[in-house]
């Protein structure tokens, strides 16, 4: 009986390819005597495996010349002056970032009320007391990104200039609450008085609701944007 099955001649012909390319599936690089990072060696005399870095050489992007922008210090004395000039976009994106990282903490309004606070963890101070409004702007990036007292370090998550940009809208909070009437044009100074004046609770009147049963005295989350 006759056999109707073909072969093919391309599909011959990959199948011949696939074959000899099986031929070059080796394990030689795979297998290769090597070291695995921060493992043991014997071959180099202080013991380990990764070598450390070459004396005066620094990864491309990172050399950092600017102390003031980088530390926040010109020799050793914090900067009174941004590094940079500041822009309406970049007071724009120091709020957007205040908002997400610093107001948990600090109150949308730099006044130490944040929620966490209100929920009763401990209260950093005011941005518009004597001492934080006359401090240079060299000290608030000294401890964005070092951290001080129950802050931590914000340097891992924020970036250099951003941390600038937090710090430019810091200033503007201090100066809108600290602003003096004549600042405000005329034609406005008439919707202050309806500005509500009820203060939110502090930590030790929320502690003394909850201690006392008020299932009301932790207030829900604020909504996301910009309080009014």
């Amino acid at each position: 009986m006759r056999s109707n099955f073909k072969v093919q001649p391309a599909k011959l012909g990959l199948c011949g390819i696939a074959l000899l390319a099986t031929g070059a599936c080796r394990q030689d690089m795979h297998n290769q005597p090597k070291y695995k990072p921060l493992a043991e060696s014997t071959f180099f005399g202080d013991g380990r495996a990764s070598r450390p870095v070459i004396a005066d050489t620094v990864s491309r992007g990172h050399l950092r010349i600017d102390d003031a922008r980088f530390t926040g210090k010109t020799n050793g004395l914090e900067v009174a002056a941004f590094p940079f000039p500041m822009t309406r976009a970049d007071v724009a994106r120091g709020q957007e970032r205040f908002n997400v990282y610093c107001s948990p903490c600090h109150g949308r309004l730099g006044d130490g009320q944040g929620m966490i606070v209100r929920r009763g963890f401990r209260q950093p101070p005011s941005y518009h007391i004597d001492r934080l409004r006359n401090a240079p702007v060299g000290h608030f990036f000294d401890v964005v990104t070092n951290g001080f007292g129950a802050m931590p370090s914000y340097a891992s998550r924020v970036p250099v200039d951003d941390r600038w940009r937090i710090i430019s809208y810091v200033r503007a909070l201090q100066y809108s609450q600290n602003a003096p009437l004549s600042d405000v044009p005329a034609e406005s100074r008439g919707e202050l008085d309806k500005a509500p004046d009820q203060q939110p609770p502090t930590a030790e009147q929320m502690r003394q609701k909850l201690e006392t049963g008020d299932r009301n005295a932790v207030p829900s989350p604020a909504r996301r944007g910009n309080d009014k």
